[in-house]
């Protein structure tokens, strides 16, 4: 079967019935975008509006959120979150990078939440909650946002940050997984995994309908989003005929399942490898970008926030540096 013909299906599938999200790290009248909310599967819902898309957990335990959009779109995430899970308490808050349309809520979801008091007997008894919900992401995009210039508020940053390549806990009768892979589209994203659920939040490791953004101020680098769909791929698992099954919250655009992160993936690692090509050649920058080496893929993947030529300059200053 043909790209376009599993790209058209998907599309038309009820678990894909999803519209890309415009991907974009600003926005006019952010305020005024309508959130929707989907539910993929298990206990995992998705909200899109402005920024990158939001995944939700809900269970007895209470709401986990991935990534929080904008601050001023905040306001209509936690309605929304309330709409879903009526009574429930924001228990934490994790993201999957540093930038603004993924981290930009932070603060208010935050603010909306709280947390289980470290040392806490039970949790069914209030005085065990602490102040606001816990905002978990790995040590490098605390650092990012440390560093950033200009200045982003203190009160915006992770409050618990891990160092390596994994970190989990037991939330809402299942397990959740955070992977991170090195750099790749910053130097500091990661995955989420809901191992009960099967769903996996990707962040903007994955982005459905455009070729990625290598944040090179960042130390973003082609590889690293390489092994990280690699990675993907090894996790992932279809339900019938390379369908359904394990399910991919993109950073922006429409659920994905495996069959499509394999696609994505081998249209990057072709790209990267023909630059690579060039390059033994004795190629420069403004000969690869003349020789129009991703034309094949421009019609479905160059439209987006990235276009062709910003994408293979990323891929040429990575292989060269």
């Amino acid at each position: 079967m043909c790209s376009d013909t599993i790209f058209l299906k998907k599309v038309l599938s009820v678990l894909l019935v999803l519209f890309l999200t415009p991907f974009v790290y600003g926005q006019n009248n952010i305020s005024e975008t309508e959130v929707k909310s989907f539910h993929i599967q298990g206990s995992i819902w998705l909200l899109q509006g402005a920024g990158g898309n939001v995944t939700l957990q809900i269970g007895d335990d209470g709401v986990l959120v991935v990534d929080t959009q904008y601050s001023e779109i905040a306001p209509k995430i936690l309605e929304e979150i309330n709409n879903l899970a009526p009574g429930k308490i924001i228990r934490y808050v994790i993201n999957t990078h540093a930038h603004q349309d993924h981290t930009g809520g932070n603060q208010i979801i935050k603010a909306a939440g709280r947390s289980f008091a470290i040392g806490a007997g039970t949790r069914d008894s209030e005085e065990t909650f602490g102040t606001g919900a816990d905002v978990i992401a790995h040590e490098n995009t605390m650092l990012t946002m440390a560093t950033a210039n200009p200045e982003i508020p203190f009160e915006l940053w992770p409050t618990e940050v891990f160092i390596g390549e994994q970190y989990d806990f037991f939330f809402n009768g299942e397990a959740v997984l955070m992977f991170y892979f090195g750099p790749a589209h910053t130097n500091g994203d990661i995955i989420v995994y809901f191992r009960g659920s099967e769903v996996i939040s990707a962040g903007d490791l994955y982005v459905s309908g455009s070729y990625p953004f290598i944040d090179q101020s960042n130390f973003g680098h082609i590889n690293g989003i390489i092994d990280a769909l690699n990675s993907i791929i090894r996790i992932a698992v279809p339900r019938h005929n390379q369908e359904g099954g394990t399910l991919i919250v993109s950073g922006h655009g429409r659920i994905a399942d495996e069959a499509d992160i394999v696609e994505y993936r081998d249209m990057i690692t072709i790209i990267r490898d023909r630059v690579q090509h060039f390059i033994n050649q004795g190629m420069s920058l403004d000969e690869i970008l003349e020789a129009d080496i991703s034309r094949d893929y421009d019609g479905r993947y160059g439209n987006g926030f990235v276009s062709p030529d910003s994408f293979i300059s990323a891929i040429y200053n990575g292989l060269t540096q």
